[in-house]
């Protein structure tokens, strides 16, 4: 009886347990976010549902929001009007098998028949076929990625917990405002009667969404089809690139992914991600900053981190140097003023004496209030240097030429700014530009080259700590 039953752990394993773990972290031969940098996709399962479907497709309409329904089969077919209303008010349908059951309890034969059987209920109500699916609770099995070339497995890239009646609709639209940001995809659910579910969960999702719909208007952000959103994936940038740096790029993403989650490191802006921030003591040796103050191993500080991903896509998106340059500048000037109100309104970071990072950097970050200093040398310099350019090859598209033809300016640095400097620079006025004696950032021909140093500013990340 044990060998049998480890024979069944080993199967079951390899036929369900494996490859959803593959598709949840590496994403393999699935969809679950786009590159978008306006729109983002809200995806509904489990529906038609006759009370709350019809609402949800009127709240749509009013705010001009296109989605995708991942349909349950056998709804479909009791309610073929609500799915000729999703098709005719131009929305995406896909499938969500014939019956809500997980496919890890399916053999893969009845798992076929269920997705044909729906395909043929949706092409019989709307004259065309679907080529996109999703299994239910995006549980995948060996064989259904053998289904790619006919159909495209989408699952999402945030998830909420709308299916259960007691999270109520404040705690809903607040989970959906923290990950409400360009190329996410969002799963809802505009029907309650699937296993797990409530029955009235649905009319808390339509409050919240509503909320969201709202706050994305204001953001300039819209709501797309999910077919839209892998078209614009497949013609973006990073597609030009080789299939060996994409791979190493992700990998890389998903480590820093890592380090922001086991440091748990906070966001000035979480639907517009560039700075991230963390509480800790100062490492390095006694500076002393422009105004006297001076800063000592021991006192805490806040350390400052880019956001890796959010500077690839600038990279590859920018059209030349100085317009990534000024792009970065636009970001730190729209971050620093929200990160002083932060910290200054966070009693846990009261006792903060200084901003602090480490860069690759000569000039540039004066003009923001940073004092430049050189890391002090030693094994912790020698790592981030060798880090940080790592980084760069890593992170910027071109980053292996910026290597060769600027390495003399690839010399890691020290960043502080004294809180007071922080506050009198950004909480009180809210830009440094409202500063009468600040250095106001001027875009110009003549600024390029300082604006390239401000590019190579970009490669810095997370580990061991960067601006």
């Amino acid at each position: 009886m044990q060998t049998l039953l480890l024979w069944l752990f080993y199967i079951s394993s390899f036929y369900a347990f494996i490859p959803g773990l593959i598709t949840r972290i590496f994403g393999f031969r699935v969809f679950r976010r786009g590159t978008s940098e306006h729109e983002f996709a809200l995806t509904f399962d489990d529906g038609p549902d006759p009370v709350y479907t019809p609402k949800l497709l009127d709240l749509l309409k009013r705010y001009d929001a296109k989605a995708t329904f991942f349909v349950v089969g056998s709804h479909a077919e009791q309610h073929p009007e609500l799915v000729k209303r999703m098709y005719d008010e131009g929305h995406l349908i896909g499938i969500h098998n014939y019956v809500h059951k997980s496919n890890w309890l399916m053999r893969p034969a009845t798992v076929k028949k269920q997705i044909m059987k729906t395909d043929k209920i949706i092409h019989s109500i709307t004259g065309e076929r679907t080529t996109y699916y999703r299994p239910p609770w995006g549980i995948v099995n060996l064989f259904d990625f053998a289904k790619k070339s006919q159909f495209k497995i989408v699952l999402w890239s945030a998830m909420f917990g709308d299916w259960r009646e007691k999270i109520g609709a404040d705690r809903l639209t607040e989970r959906m405002l923290s990950k409400l940001q360009p190329g996410v995809v969002m799963l809802l659910h505009d029907c309650g009667t699937t296993a797990g579910a409530n029955l009235d969960a649905p009319r808390q999702m339509l409050v919240a969404l509503e909320r969201v719909l709202e706050e994305a208007g204001r953001l300039g952000l819209q709501s797309i089809r999910i077919d839209d959103m892998i078209e614009a994936k497949e013609k973006a940038p990073e597609k030009q690139l080789s299939r060996s740096k994409l791979a190493t790029v992700k990998l890389w993403l998903m480590w820093d992914a890592l380090f922001h989650m086991v440091f748990r490191l906070k966001t000035v802006h979480p639907a517009d991600p560039f700075l991230h921030y963390r509480y800790r003591s100062y490492q390095g040796a006694k500076v002393t900053m422009d105004n006297g103050e001076v800063i000592s191993k021991g006192d805490k500080v806040i350390e400052l981190h880019f956001d890796n991903e959010k500077l690839f896509q600038m990279s590859l998106k920018s059209r030349s140097m100085v317009h990534l340059a000024i792009r970065m500048i636009r970001s730190m000037e729209h971050d620093l003023p929200s990160l002083a109100h932060q910290v200054m309104n966070d009693p846990k970071m009261s006792d903060a004496r200084a901003l602090y990072g480490v860069t690759m950097i000569n000039r540039g970050p004066q003009q923001f209030g940073f004092k430049v200093m050189d890391l002090e040398e030693g094994l912790f310099a020698r790592a981030t240097r060798i880090y940080l350019k790592f980084l760069m090859l890593i992170i910027h598209p071109s980053g292996q030429n910026r290597l060769k033809d600027h390495a003399e300016l690839l010399v890691p640095k020290v960043l502080l700014m004294s809180m007071d400097q922080l506050n009198r620079r950004y909480a009180d006025n809210g830009s440094h530009r409202q500063q009468p004696h600040a250095r106001r950032v001027v875009i110009s021909a003549d600024h390029e080259e300082e604006m390239h140093d401000l590019n190579l500013a970009a490669t810095a990340g997370s580990p061991p700590s960067a601006v």
